[in-house]
């Protein structure tokens, strides 16, 4: 235990005297998502924390789908999952696992189960065994098929399993308390007929285990150690330790809960984020407004950014919301170190440079992190036409220099990285609006102090006019108006934010963006921070994502 960091959460606290106690000689842990939607960032917390314990001990995690519902499953799904887990810099031990590789081993134990006298074919339907459950304050009654023989359960359960039986006539159900004040130990189903082709293993089955059932029985058979959670299972623990304590199971693992991650305006219910993908509220699952981890990464969020996050909230026994901003405060640390500088204009006015040369061009070299020499220079073109941003000229001259940093009628500002530049003379067009600035430029002014008496304003962003890349910005802000769009009266759709994106066409980028490839975060100096769309850049038109503003 000496090369081990001191435990600080209690989950690390219970792997660290096991280890002590002799209790287990190795940590496994799982991460076990089900693949019926795309994972979010809340399943990035148990991301997070299965393959940091494991790690931590010297362990192993596996990464297991438990894949027992076929009605709402998908191989896309799947493939998406394994994407975002390698993409957090995570792997897992072997190949990935399955439920639905123990298909055969579950049938067997739960045939075991009835043998016992401890499970039974129910024919209740779904109405009448809600009635006969009870609820939270009245308690349950028995089935009338409670008691049945167990040969008869045996040869019902084999004429489900090969499909000479109708879905919803019958079930399997474990044989527990339906008094129990824990509504879970009220005689679980254990398999329902769904007669539908699984995504792995096609028209095998007829017959599906319920999570429940499969859930502990998995961990067993992979020798998993620590079992771990979100508390929403906190009450289902009972039920997996009355299968695992009822089951000759090749080994015997212990569940533990722990808080979810809650963002404020956000939702990671995936019924929820399925339902603003099938109702075409977002872009897919890999929307930048999403939650969802893909949608994380198109929007130019690191993986680094996701793991310091995670690594900074606690690891409790309670559950808690997180402020949106919290989260930010991570992506913007990261980004302000990762992320190569460049310029782009959003809203263009072009400035004509009168007294430089017609025709002559040069290459100004500029860094490509002010604070990284690893990464390289960048060369800006810069001659007679150049862009800035509309937001950055003003034909007041009564402003004053503390209140307005910018380029003012007959007077200096300096072009970022480039030369002293003067304002002389605004041209309209026949509305009357200003289409082109006439100015001058200082010589010699590149890297240097301008001559004694011209002292510019403040420093802007600029981009050449005959040189440089058309591009379109796509900038998001929050998908919901309301902190808590899931709470209350109504639909959390109702919550939507209008203004949730906002599409700025015909920018102006520096040159070398049109070699950006996607995946590289950029920081837009002056306006935010920015990453290629490789959904909507075109050869023709590149489309670059806003990640988030600048502090």
């Amino acid at each position: 235990m000496t090369d081990i960091e001191k435990p600080t959460n209690f989950i690390q606290q219970v792997i660290s005297a096991d280890l002590d106690a002799g209790r287990v000689d190795s940590v496994v842990t799982r991460f076990p998502p089900e693949p019926n939607g795309y994972l979010h960032i809340g399943h990035a917390k148990s991301i997070c924390l299965n393959f940091g314990l494991a790690q931590q001990f010297g362990g192993v995690c596996n990464l297991r789908f438990d894949d027992t519902n076929p009605e709402k499953e998908d191989d896309e799904y799947v493939q998406a999952i394994i994407e975002d887990v390698r993409w957090l810099g995570f792997d897992w031990a072997g190949e990935p696992k399955f439920a639905s590789d123990y298909f055969a081993q579950l049938y067997s134990w739960a045939q075991h189960l009835i043998r016992e006298g401890k499970a039974y074919i129910c024919e209740l339907n779904a109405e009448q065994m809600r009635e006969y459950r009870g609820t939270l304050t009245e308690v349950g009654k028995n089935s009338p098929y409670r008691e049945r023989l167990v040969e008869e359960s045996l040869e019902l359960l084999e004429q489900m399993k090969i499909g000479a039986v109708d879905e919803g006539t019958m079930t399997l159900r474990a044989k527990i308390d339906m008094q129990s004040p824990n509504i879970n130990m009220r005689d679980p189903v254990m398999y329902r007929i769904k007669k539908m082709a699984h995504h792995r293993t096609g028209d095998t089955w007829n017959i599906y285990p319920s999570y429940d059932f499969a859930h502990g029985q998995e961990d067993a058979i992979e020798g998993v150690t620590h079992s771990v959670c979100t508390l929403e299972f906190a009450a289902n623990r009972p039920l997996y330790e009355w299968f695992t304590n009822n089951l000759p199971l090749p080994s015997t693992p212990h569940q533990y809960e722990f808080g979810r991650l809650n963002l404020n305006y956000t939702v990671t219910s995936k019924r929820k984020l399925k339902q603003l993908v099938d109702e075409n509220h977002v872009d897919g699952w890999d929307d930048p407004r999403m939650p969802t981890i893909s949608g994380l990464r198109r929007r130019g969020v690191t993986s680094a950014a996701v793991r310091e996050f995670c690594d900074s909230l606690a690891v409790a026994k309670t559950d808690g919301i997180v402020d949106l901003a919290q989260f930010e405060h991570f992506i913007r640390d990261d980004l302000n170190e990762t992320a190569r500088r460049a310029m782009c204009v959003l809203n263009p006015l072009k400035i004509t440079l009168s007294n430089y040369e017609e025709g002559k061009e040069e290459l100004l070299s500029a860094a490509g992190h002010p604070n990284r020499d690893d990464l390289p220079a960048r060369q800006l073109p810069f001659g007679r036409e150049i862009y800035i941003d509309h937001s950055d000229f003003s034909e007041d001259t009564s402003l004053s220099r503390k209140k307005f940093k910018r380029l003012v009628i007959g007077d200096y500002v300096r072009l970022r990285g480039a030369s002293v530049i003067r304002a002389d003379q605004v041209i309209r067009d026949s509305h009357d609006q200003i289409i082109e600035i006439v100015g001058s430029y200082v010589p010699d002014t590149v890297g240097e102090n301008p001559p004694e008496g011209i002292r510019p304003r403040g420093v802007i962003h600029w981009v050449s006019a005959t040189n440089s890349v058309d591009c379109d910005l796509y900038l998001y802000e929050n998908l919901f108006t309301e902190a808590a769009p899931d709470a209350g009266e109504g639909s959390f759709i109702d919550h939507l934010n209008p203004q949730s994106l906002k599409i700025v066409k015909n920018c102006k980028a520096e040159l070398g963006l049109g070699d950006a490839v996607v995946g590289q975060q950029y920081q837009f100096e002056r306006e935010g921070y920015y990453c290629l769309d490789g959904k909507h850049s075109s050869a023709e038109k590149l489309v670059f994502n806003r990640t988030i503003n600048l502090r």
